[in-house]
């Protein structure tokens, strides 16, 4: 069955190693039949959230950025992956700043069912990811029809293009595969 996939990959860093594994993962999920849309936070404006929840009562933030269109991918996702690097021990700053301003999805109906997570970092230790995964699960833990389907983290990696040649690039290929 196909299935309509968001990859967002969140690293503004040209020939990042997590946007590596997104673009794997969408080779993947393309090769799996699936209808794949890849965003990247590269160019895009995506501000602050402002907690004036006005959000809840509009069904929609207030403020008109590039957050609003990706926010409407998402809704109408069945599978949602988020690529980031671990930048001290947590996702990077752009990945929170959409996830919260993703408030107004809060109180809608959503189609995501499965989310996956995928990062690097120059720390290869297993812990690595942890805070990171750990936040992306809160924001799961808000929509209880969807759940992690996956996690891949690729430590060891920090020079733009490192990640190349990895056995992690063939993981994410097949995340994307299994998606």
């Amino acid at each position: 069955m196909s299935k309509k996939v968001v990859v967002i990959s969140t690293s503004l860093r040209a020939n990042s190693n997590s946007e590596a594994l997104a673009k794997e993962f969408v080779k993947g999920a393309e090769v799996a039949g699936h209808e794949v849309e890849y965003i990247s936070l590269k160019g895009k404006s995506i501000a602050f959230c402002i907690g004036c929840l006005a959000c809840q009562s509009k069904g929609h933030c207030i403020i008109n950025d590039d957050a609003l269109p990706i926010t409407e991918a998402v809704l109408n996702a069945d599978v949602v992956v988020w690529a980031t690097p671990i930048y001290y021990y947590e996702m990077a700053g752009q990945m929170k700043v959409l996830i919260d301003r993703m408030n107004s999805m809060f109180p809608k109906d959503y189609k995501f069912r499965e989310v996956y997570f995928l990062a690097t970092a120059a720390d290869n230790g297993s812990y690595t990811p942890e805070r990171a995964l750990a936040g992306l699960t809160g924001w799961i833990d808000c929509f209880e029809k969807a759940k992690l389907a996956g996690s891949l983290f690729c430590g060891g990696v920090n020079a733009a293009g490192e990640i190349s040649g990895s056995s992690k690039l063939q993981e994410a290929y097949e995340l994307g595969l299994k998606a």
